[in-house]
């Protein structure tokens, strides 16, 4: 797929190429300073599929060149890369891919690259025909809620609109009345206020859906309302889900399967939307990817490919820091290629964490196994 950045700081176009340059389905053909310049561009150059674009910036804001984007009907999927967190809502409203905070990990650019493929339908789950037929229906909810098919990528008219979706999404083939869509979508609000925002917003996700030739996919049923899929249609989190569960045990032969599975999982379900009534379902997913992850960490450990394991658990200890259990197994793969500094070092990284965010100490479990290593 070919990207092009915007940002009026040319040190951000050489930290972003250098990071994308290491992502082989990513060939940067442009880089601009103004968004004047990066428009002119779009228009001779159909073919550009992403752009990563600065929000603040003199002249037209980052915010301002996505709108126009989105109102010309441009297919170029738009990631905000900006240090104003506080501009989020304003950038999710404008439908755009991601929302990356500078600095920018390698780990959350890759998810993002992911993302972007699949929305362009060219990066297929493993198990899945080589080709898509032209009308099947693509959504993507593990880190986003994006559909697409055919027709093109699905344009959220409004924030609530698309929420209205995934929760109808979660619930498929079901209908769900319309005061269970009140308490848990626009619960705090008035009723009647809250029911003005239902109607508009059932209004908004058929609108969004139409140009996809789906809106007859949300159903009004005896005062609620069901979404309906062709049940060819391809989930990411269900066929996630179907492919971790069907993989009790990874072994050398099965590995790169279960690679291929654990790199499907492109963030938590919603990704930063983090939708209150899908707790549980987001940690549900996020339990099923760490369980999977951890099999083939081990898988690893067992095949000797200690720098997998490491790269894999490195990504786990950044979800969650506080996870004794990745600790250990990072001590263990680091023991294994005999780098007693890193050992060290991780240890005392994690001993301080806890004292700073639980004021606790290290389990005499841990502080035993890693006198143990270091024995």
């Amino acid at each position: 797929m070919k990207a092009i950045l915007v940002d009026d700081e040319p040190t951000m176009h050489l930290i972003l190429r250098k990071m994308l340059a290491k992502l082989p389905e990513i060939q940067v053909t442009g880089a601009f300073t103004d968004t004047g310049a990066a428009e002119a561009y779009l228009r001779q150059n159909r073919d550009v599929g992403l752009a990563f674009v600065d929000i603040s910036m003199p002249g037209e804001s980052g915010l301002s060149f996505a709108a126009g984007m989105n109102a010309a009907g441009s297919p170029v999927q738009i990631v905000f890369v900006t240090s104003h967190k506080e501009y989020a809502l304003d950038a999710y409203e404008l439908s755009v891919l991601d929302y990356l905070v500078k600095p920018v990990t390698q780990e959350r650019l890759q998810r993002t690259v992911q993302r972007a493929l699949k929305a362009e339908n060219r990066l297929l789950p493993q198990t899945a025909p080589a080709t898509l037929e032209a009308d099947k229906t693509a959504v993507t909810l593990l880190g986003d809620v994006v559909v697409s098919n055919a027709a093109g990528r699905v344009k959220w008219i409004s924030r609530k609109c698309a929420e209205l979706f995934a929760y109808l999404l979660l619930h498929r083939g079901r209908r769900i009345p319309r005061s269970r869509l009140i308490a848990d979508i626009f619960g705090g609000m008035e009723h009647e206020q809250a029911l003005k925002y239902l109607n508009t917003s059932i209004y908004q996700l058929r609108k969004s859906l139409e140009p996809l030739g789906l809106r007859d996919a949300v159903r009004s049923e005896n005062d609620g309302y069901a979404l309906e899929l062709a049940a060819d249609s391809a989930i990411d989190c269900a066929e996630f889900e179907a492919q971790a569960s069907r993989l009790r045990t990874i072994t050398p032969d099965n590995a790169d399967l279960a690679q291929r599975i654990e790199r499907s999982y492109t963030g938590d379900l919603f990704g930063d939307r983090a939708y209150v009534w899908a707790v549980h379902e987001t940690e549900r997913y996020a339990e099923l990817y760490a369980s999977l992850a951890v099999r083939l960490v081990e898988a690893y450990l067992s095949m000797d490919n200690a720098a997998a394991a490491i790269s894999l658990l490195t990504k786990l200890n950044q979800r969650n820091p506080l996870d004794e259990s990745v600790v250990r197994l990072l001590m263990l793969a680091r023991a294994q290629i005999g780098d007693r500094n890193g050992i060290n070092a991780l240890y005392a990284d994690y001993v301080r964490l806890l004292d700073r965010e639980l004021g606790i100490g290290p389990p005499d479990d841990l502080v035993g196994y890693y006198e143990e290593l270091n024995g």
